[in-house]
């Protein structure tokens, strides 16, 4: 089953080895204070009938920083603490809990990410103020959450063949969005430079105009771009780290990503102008395609034969019965890379979908024509395409999409005041 807990907080969308580098600096890095000077047990939220503490937002926006999660640790935090109310209310709505065992087992999971065992994860998050009983929480919610899932939505999503099918033919398509992006890259290698740098990109985060953000690159970048303010050419989304991607797609032309810690330094990334076209096929694609020769080139009498032919198949399969009894040579039937598809079969056959016809080609010098059918279309390889790993990722995808709309609906239903 897909880790739907993994989406509710920042800190598991990141690399294993960022995770563990910050977790080893941990004891010499000060972790910063809590931003206002109050009692641990003033209220920072009420969720329905649950109060937020100060000590809890503290606790989980100093678990974001240990990790260098983007975004305000403690705008973050006080979200996901929200969020994770909503999802014990639910849970206890249906009496489901979780034994101390599998609470155990899911801070092995999570530590296991950062090669780290429970007890040396424990002592790592400890060395930065973060209680034990903090981690203990936020993993328990986390495996109540995916029991709430399971409980409510396994077994319940019906996948059909013809939807897997669909799947195999679509392969692992790729985005042809690319960006325009500026950046700021300042240095943190110190714990001086750190807090210096730190302050800067809150201000630089707030530029909201191109010539504001190339002035700060010029002045303060580290980056080799900062003598061109910054510009930097044209990037594939595709090609870039999954927590800028993400922040980037969320940018209007000249807003600028929150702060993203990179190993001794912060960066930050301006839009410049984002370019989408289209969603692209798999690079290596198999044709198979049936070829129906009909003798006459484009007399009435050939076309006439074509048409009646169309209208008797709905598929290639359907041609054998067309063939039968006729040269086995007027019938051919291909399943082939498509670079080597002969090149005027491959253009007419890109412009059909599965099932379509053509009828714009000939042979022999005009004197036959082709009956040209796509039969599928699809990534190579797909024959030996994992079926039931297939059919598990779409109701993976499927449950985290029940699981984000469930939670859409306890927030809307729910009475959320926030004292912050």
């Amino acid at each position: 089953m897909t880790d739907l807990t993994a989406r509710r907080s920042p800190a598991r969308r990141l690399p294993g080895a960022l995770l563990l580098i910050a977790l080893l600096l941990s004891a010499l890095a000060a972790v910063a204070p809590s931003a206002q000077a109050q009692s641990p047990f003033t209220p920072v939220a009420k969720v329905n009938d649950r109060v937020i503490t100060a000590y809890e937002l503290d606790q989980r926006a100093q678990m974001l920083q240990l990790f260098r999660a983007p975004g305000d640790p403690r705008e973050s935090a006080l979200t996901a603490l929200i969020e994770e109310r909503l999802q014990l209310q639910e849970a206890k709505r249906l009496g489901i809990t979780v034994t101390p065992a599998e609470v155990v087992a899911g801070q092995e999971e999570f530590a296991g990410r950062a090669n780290l065992s429970r007890e040396e994860f424990i002592k790592a998050l400890a060395s930065a103020g973060v209680s034990e009983e903090s981690f203990r929480d936020f993993v328990a919610t986390g495996v109540t959450w995916r029991k709430v899932v399971q409980e409510r939505f396994v077994g319940k999503i019906p996948v059909s063949e013809t939807e897997v099918d669909r799947q195999i033919r679509r392969g692992p398509a790729t985005s042809n969005i690319r960006v325009l992006l500026s950046e700021v890259i300042l240095p943190a290698n110190t714990p001086a430079a750190q807090a210096q740098a730190e302050a800067r990109a809150r201000e630089i985060s707030r530029i909201t105009t191109l010539p504001a953000f190339a002035d700060a690159a010029r002045r303060y970048s580290a980056s080799q771009s900062r003598g061109a303010g910054g510009r930097i050419d044209w990037i594939p989304l595709a090609n870039l780290p999954p927590e800028v991607a993400q922040q980037v797609l969320s940018l209007k032309v000249g807003q600028v990503t929150q702060p993203i810690a990179l190993p001794n330094a912060i960066a930050l990334f301006q839009l410049r102008a984002l370019e989408e076209t289209s969603v692209s096929a798999p690079t290596d694609t198999e044709i198979d395609y049936a070829a129906f020769f009909i003798p006459g080139g484009r007399s009435p009498e050939a076309l006439a034969e074509a048409a009646r032919i169309e209208a008797r198949v709905d598929t290639c399969d359907d041609l054998y019965g067309v063939a039968k009894g006729l040269p086995e040579s007027q019938l051919e039937r291909a399943t082939r890379p498509a670079a080597q598809v002969p090149g005027d079969l491959a253009m007419e056959l890109a412009k059909l979908d599965p099932g379509e016809v053509s009828t714009a080609l000939t042979r022999a010098g005009g004197q036959t024509l082709i009956f040209l059918m796509l039969c599928d279309r699809r990534p190579a390889g797909a024959e030996d395409a994992n079926r039931d790993a297939i059919r598990q990722g779409i109701v993976g995808e499927r449950l985290t999409a029940s699981a984000n709309a469930l939670l859409a609906e306890l927030k809307a239903n729910a009475t959320i005041v926030r004292y912050e």
